[in-house]
């Protein structure tokens, strides 16, 4: 699961890792809201888009899935005597919302949300993929390699929904333009360890 399965157009730092592996409490809480706002944005493109059957099928399951994955990172990080604390100001996502194009057809702000969704699960997974590779906690690095193999899906069902709802070479185009921004962005940001994104 290479930087270019994922499509991604800039690799993480690679300090990002050896600083989130000592703020691991900070990581953790920021994941588990990371969790709970993806099955949040779920639920909210069913609610909007309730008559497109596909998006409603394909999201459903992905729903239970991701807050299943929240709950299982509460129980790491009460294994470790850490509590879930509040969430924090998602610079990343903020700085992403920027790039979604407003205004146009029903379809085309139907198929910026997904794209949005998608860069966020391939940009989770390549994280989870660090730290999965490189943490030295055993059991958390196992934790993060199934959370790798389940997001990686998540993402290509974003992508293929968006080529269902519009010309999949428009999708693809737009796709580019989305994965080129979203590496600026991360061009300009500072390198921190603790949080996911």
């Amino acid at each position: 699961m290479e930087k270019h399965v994922l499509g991604l157009e800039l690799p993480t730092d690679p300090r990002w890792v050896n600083i989130a592996e000592k703020n691991i409490a900070d990581i953790l809480v920021d994941h588990a809201y990371c969790e709970q706002k993806a099955a949040s944005s779920c639920i909210s493109l069913i609610v909007n888009y309730p008559e497109k059957e596909k998006l409603v099928e394909m999201l459903t399951p992905v729903v239970a899935e991701e807050w299943a994955h929240f709950e299982r990172v509460l129980e790491q990080l009460k294994k470790r005597g850490f509590t879930l604390g509040h969430q924090r100001k998602d610079e990343y996502v903020e700085q992403l919302q920027k790039i979604v194009k407003k205004g146009g057809s029903r379809e085309q702000q139907l198929v910026e949300k997904l794209l949005l969704n998608a860069l966020i699960e391939a940009r989770s997974c390549e994280r989870f993929r660090l730290l999965w590779k490189e943490i030295g906690d055993a059991e958390l690095s196992s934790f993060y390699y199934e959370l790798m193999v389940s997001e990686a899906g998540h993402y290509k069902n974003f992508l293929l929904l968006a080529k269902e709802y519009m010309n999949p070479e428009l999708v693809e185009k737009r796709w580019r333009e989305i994965l080129e921004q979203e590496a600026e962005i991360l061009k300009r940001m500072e390198v921190r360890g603790d949080r996911m994104h």
